[in-house]
């Protein structure tokens, strides 16, 4: 999708864990192992974008984890809250907001999104110690939150 600011985007991350493992992706233009997500379209709330970039890149239909208050009347419609939010940097002159959410799967069959992805994985949180390219510090981190967190429920 086409930037929506030159300097700034709104993206989700969505962190898919079932049976004690989490769902990565070997990104193929960034060369990175990271969680599903993308950018937030302009038509599309974070909620309809964490699910709909799940469904693009794994195949699978998610359910979003976390609290949506009661607060949905008329003109306003209450989102499941992020788990977290985190702002990093792209490249020099541009930074990406991330709405980062915990989801389980659904229904549906893992497959690789080929022409965006080198690779997809379920990984416990041992196997991100072996992971090559080495996963950043951050988003291990979150893994490990994610399947701590999701595994207890």
């Amino acid at each position: 999708m086409p930037h929506i600011h030159e300097k700034i985007d709104f993206t989700v991350a969505i962190f898919v864990v079932a049976n004690g493992k989490v769902l990565l992706i070997h990104h193929r233009k960034l060369d990175k192992w990271l969680p599903l997500g993308g950018h937030i379209e302009l038509e599309e709330d974070p909620e309809q974008a964490a699910v709909r970039e799940a469904k693009e890149e794994s195949g699978l239909d998610v359910e979003l984890l976390g609290e949506r208050p009661p607060t949905t009347e008329t003109g306003t419609r209450a989102l499941i809250a992020p788990r977290f939010l985190d702002i990093h940097r792209i490249n020099a002159t541009h930074e990406h907001i991330g709405m980062i959410y915990w989801a389980r799967p659904k229904s549906g069959t893992t497959t690789l999104a080929a022409a965006e992805h080198h690779d997809i994985r379920w990984c416990t949180a041992a196997e991100l110690e072996t992971l090559q390219p080495p996963m950043s510090g951050a988003v291990k981190w979150y893994c490990r939150k994610a399947i701590e967190e999701i595994s207890r429920t």
